[in-house]
């Protein structure tokens, strides 16, 4: 038994970190999978000797490993009762690169597309290409030896896997790389002191001492054995079939010498290749890599009526070797209709396709591409297949291939426990049989009143076909189980493959004694117990694997309890179900170079705990009542009448720990293909938590800004004094919670309201009226909280700017943005205000007469938050108001578009900006209007900062404890581009945070957008 000493000393023993508290375990129970189980402790090595540390107390302890990379393995790889093993944090490093003879050695935590960043510089890439290649590490990608869009040219990993280096069971260093002929012979047979005669030194030193030793000895065993040979080429599938990841790979093993003449070297890299990490534990690896693929592409997005159709027209495709050829079907494309981010990615699609086929193709100039998609058409056409075949050039194909990647995570968009299941999403046969077997296939699922989702790998004869089952049921479960068992007889019927790239895991592990025959079934088990006798290594994987209907995620008759909540949620069908909306896919774990929003905080610190999977994962665990609580009547006095046991669930410290680091970037909302907003999610949670346990004072002082500022706008020069004198300010950070190093925002003279009230009527507006046109037009402006009393003179400005332009502005009656309040989870304040201001300006704001808006976190609240805190009744009044709620920079684009502003109005002078997006304007809006505005004077260029959250985050970057994770936030993208441009560079900010952020880390002053424009104008 391992008692908590044990795994005390063993943390205390290694140089990364070792957890065993409940919440980490929680957050590493699932992957991307169906499957749940809780591990014994999670390791974060860091260094080679941890793991040999973890290796040999698993051995003493009788307990096993799971590595683990980005966790998005889609059949239960990383999930185990052991001690699950995160490499992907301190195994980043780019080792060694040959130009010449075109290979590098990484880490197994190297990311797929990083590495292919860092390629490019040598006009090199590895090929194999993930749908989740911008967050899969190559050691995910050699445990499940994975493919890709495109395969049909690349193939999969294991054709580019060179040599692997690590530990193997018993804690020895092992490589394994290309051994030619001959292999250490066992024991005893044939002229065994002969053979090893010929072996070099290097080869006796590596292959001929204890553990490895003995497994070239049972793979030399097991394959020069004629009636193995004979079991293996008969029974495991087609060679033709590329995509093949059944069992453990013997039948690739079987083509090198010296069993197979003039067959390739021999490397027990095609064996642990696609082995899941059941054999060994890998901490380097070498890759193949290639020349880049030619510059010009073409994506051919041939519409058809009909799936069967499309899969007949793939095999014309086929025969002019595109670089992929993939499958979109109506299902994918439908649920396009609820994600922000992927709706725009759907510019090419007409009518309503039942499926699109992109075809891809690559040469070296343009007119071949269009050469060749006009040939492939025009064949197609002939045959009487596809109604639409726009060709995608330049920039907007990464569009669709983005829509295709996304795929996997917008299915989990549908509303309600059915959802399409990832059961028999990996089949893979002879594309040729392809057409007939999907018949097939969609038979068998008519039997049960099923339907599929169709996407993929066309091209490869693999498509990712997911029916729609609920799993929290007894007919889901037993349904569950009973499509893999029809399927997996249909697969063996066309000699293909159960896995065609995304592996067995505890899904597959079941049928593979079917796929490949019981004989070499126990050759699989043999090879096992030769790598690892005491199955310390990712257990109940690939063979002697539960059945797979068991330890899921979501159980039989699990109940999903209806939650009282200030948000409305009924779009998902309460919080519970937005947070289950996470199927673990992994879009959040983006960094700094891939780009992207979503997530700032794991940007920074690389850890699982600050993802938006993590968020979704602790809260769904709590909500469905996994965690212990504490007793109900822990509740604050006066609560407890209108809290029940049910909502107490709510009073959780592990999902107050994993929701600390969220910023509410609302990047999530946009850029996760689920829109698990956790943004939302965090905001209920607090509200619930603290309607049981209190507000903090600070918490209170930061969502009461706007009453408090204006106490002390009475006296704003005591205040500014207070706040930036050192002895004083230090008080008042002291106090208050604030970090001793953050600057506080200063006040003006005099509010926003009370300039327009004297100066604007007085002064401005008789300029207005005395230069009026026909042309003018009425806006009105949201003096939101932040601009009313911090940022006063970009509002003058903002004013100015709209009168010289030709516009009469007003700042009708209403209340602050309530932005203060959403961001600390004080839901109750922000409704109020939020009911409100949808009833003061409902009647005012039109197309015609339009809200415009300087902040983006303010004005955005009407497009976001007010429209699920309003009342029913005003839910329609509340969706116009938020179709004419615009920032103003959306306005000033429309205008430009209409001819109202022109540049003729601006300087000429040369001027080069550098923009900075608000997190989220880029989620909620866009940044083009911005960049459309910035670049109407003439000669003003325009670029943007490719940075994510800027880390302040409104309050958060404020709060003592969040300063240091805030400034390594900035300090990825922003502050490093900002530090190096010219003193005469303008640097853009729209966000109020985001300006003073940019402040403290670079002291350089960042400007609005109509504080350029004002300087601009003629």
């Amino acid at each position: 038994m391992i008692t908590i000493d044990k795994l005390q000393t063993l943390a205390q023993s290694l140089q990364g970190d070792f957890y065993y508290d409940t919440t980490m375990r929680t957050l590493y129970a699932t992957d991307a999978s169906a499957y749940r189980e809780m591990p014994l402790a999670v390791a974060i090595p860091k260094s080679e000797a941890d793991i040999k540390k973890l290796i040999l107390f698993a051995k003493e302890n009788k307990t096993s490993l799971i590595p683990r990379t980005a966790g998005t393995s889609l059949a239960g790889q990383v999930v185990g009762n052991g001690i699950v093993v995160d490499v992907s944090k301190h195994f980043t490093k780019i080792l060694e690169i040959n130009t010449e003879e075109k290979w590098v050695r990484v880490q197994p935590g190297v990311i797929r597309d990083e590495l292919n960043m860092f390629l490019k510089n040598y006009g090199l890439f590895f090929g194999p290409e993930t749908s989740t290649a911008n967050r899969a590490m190559i050691g995910g990608m050699v445990g499940n030896n994975s493919c890709g869009s495109n395969s049909v040219v690349y193939g999969s990993t294991r054709e580019h896997l060179l040599e692997v280096r690590g530990f193997l069971s018993d804690g020895s260093e092992v490589v394994f790389s290309n051994l030619p002929h001959p292999l250490p012979l066992p024991k005893g047979e044939g002229n065994t002191n002969q053979a090893r005669e010929e072996q070099t030194p290097s080869q006796k030193g590596r292959a001929g001492v204890g553990l490895e030793q003995h497994i070239y000895q049972k793979i030399y065993e097991i394959l020069s054995n004629p009636e193995n040979q004979a079991e293996i080429r008969n029974e495991f599938p087609k060679p033709s079939i590329e995509r093949r990841n059944t069992g453990y790979a013997l039948d690739v093993l079987l083509d090198s010498e010296p069993f197979t003449k003039n067959g390739v070297p021999f490397n027990l890299c095609k064996l642990i290749a696609g082995s899941e990490g059941t054999l060994m534990f890998i901490t380097e690896i070498k890759l193949n890599v290639v020349p880049l693929p030619p510059k010009e592409k073409g994506l051919l997005c041939v519409h058809f009526n009909s799936l069967d159709e499309s899969l007949r027209a793939n095999l014309i495709a086929m025969k002019y070797k595109p670089s992929a050829s993939e499958l979109i079907d109506h299902y994918v494309l439908e649920c396009v209709e609820n994600n922000i981010e992927q709706k725009q990615n759907s510019f090419f699609v007409q009518g309503k396709p039942k499926a699109i086929l992109a075809v891809e193709i690559s040469k070296d100039t343009q007119e071949e591409v269009i050469r060749i998609a006009q040939q492939i058409e025009n064949e197609m056409k002939a045959k009487g297949f596809g109604y639409h075949f726009p060709l995608v050039l330049g920039e907007d194909i990464k569009k669709v291939w983005n829509l295709r990647k996304a795929g996997l995570g917008l299915l989990s968009n549908m509303v309600g426990d059915a959802k399409p299941v990832a059961v028999i999403e990996d089949t893979a046969v002879d594309v040729n049989d392809l057409p007939k077997y999907i018949a097939e296939f969609n038979q068998i699922l008519k039997k049960y009143d099923l339907y599929c989702v169709h996407y993929a790998h066309a091209g490869s004869g693999e498509l990712h076909l997911r029916p729609i089952i609920n799993l929290k049921t007894e007919e889901g479960n037993r349904l569950f189980k009973t499509i893999a068992d029809e399927i997996a007889h249909l697969v063996k019927k066309y000699k293909g493959s159960l896995s065609g790239e995304h592996g067995d895991g505890r899904l597959r592990g079941e049928y593979i004694k079917l796929m490949i025959g019981e004989k070499n079934y126990e050759l699989c088990r043999e090879i096992k117990r030769a790598f690892d006798p005491d199955n310390i290594f990712n257990p109940n994987k690939i063979v002697d694997t539960p059945p797979m209907n068991t330890s899921l995620r979501y159980q039989p008759n699990q109940e999903t309890p209806d939650f009282k909540t200030v948000l409305d949620f009924s779009s998902t069908l309460g919080i519970l179900r937005a947070a289950e909306q996470c199927n673990g896919s992994g879009d959040c774990r983006k960094t700094e170079l891939t780009g992207g929003t979503m997530c700032p905080s794991y940007m920074a610190t690389r850890n699982e705990k600050d993802t938006t999977r993590a968020r979704a994962n602790i809260l769904r665990e709590a909500l469905s009542g996994k965690f212990d609580l504490k007793p109900v009547r822990s509740l604050r006095p006066g609560r407890s009448e209108d809290r029940s046991e049910l909502q107490a669930r709510f009073n959780s410290q592990e999902v107050k720990e994993v929701m600390d680091l969220c910023l509410s970037c609302k990047g999530c909302k946009s850029e996760c293909p689920s829109n698990v907003d956790v943004g939302k999610l965090k905001a209920e949670f607090t509200h619930q938590y603290y309607q049981i346990n209190g507000v903090p004072f600070r918490t209170q002082l930061i969502g009461n800004f706007t009453k408090l500022t204006s106490l002390a706008a009475l006296f704003p020069s005591i205040y500014n004094f207070v706040v930036s004198n050192s002895f004083t300010s230090s008080l008042f950070k002291s106090f208050t919670g604030f970090a001793p190093k953050r600057s506080i925002p200063l006040l003006e003279k005099e509010t926003l309201k009370s300039w327009y009230k004297k100066s604007y009527k007085l002064g401005v507006r008789s300029y207005e009226l005395k230069n009026k046109t026909q042309n003018s037009k009425k806006v009105y402006l949201f003096c939101d909280e932040f601009t009313n009393y911090n940022d006063v003179s970009m509002g003058k400005k903002a004013i100015q700017l709209l009168v010289k332009l030709g516009y009469e502005v007003e700042i009708p009656l209403h209340l602050e943005s309530g932005r203060t309040y959403l961001s600390k989870g004080l839901l109750n304040e922000a409704k109020n205000i939020a009911i409100r201001n949808v009833d003061l300006l409902k009647n005012l704001v039109s197309a015609e007469t339009p809200l415009i808006g300087l902040e983006p976190s303010a004005i955005l609240t009407f497009r976001d938050e007010y429209l699920d805190l309003v009342h029913d009744y005003q839910k329609e009044d509340a969706k116009k108001l938020a179709k004419n709620a615009l920032l103003i920079d959306e306005f000033l684009a429309k205008e430009i578009d209409k001819g109202n502003i022109r540049k003729e109005q601006f300087t000429e002078e040369k001027k080069l900006i550098k923009l900075h997006g608000h997190c989220h304007q880029k989620s909620l809006a866009s940044l083009t209007p911005t960049k459309k505005v910035l670049s109407l004077p003439a000669n003003y260029t325009v670029h943007l900062i490719p940075s994510g959250c800027c880390g302040m985050a409104g309050s958060f970057g404020y709060e003592a404890e969040h300063y240091e994770i805030s400034m390594k936030i900035g300090e990825l993208v922003l502050f490093p581009t900002i530090r190096q441009q010219p003193e005469d560079v303008i640097i853009a900010a729209n966000g109020t945070s985001c300006r003073h952020q940019i402040k403290d880390g670079t002291d350089r002053k960042a400007q609005h957008l109509v504080e350029i424009l004002w300087e601009a104008v003629k």
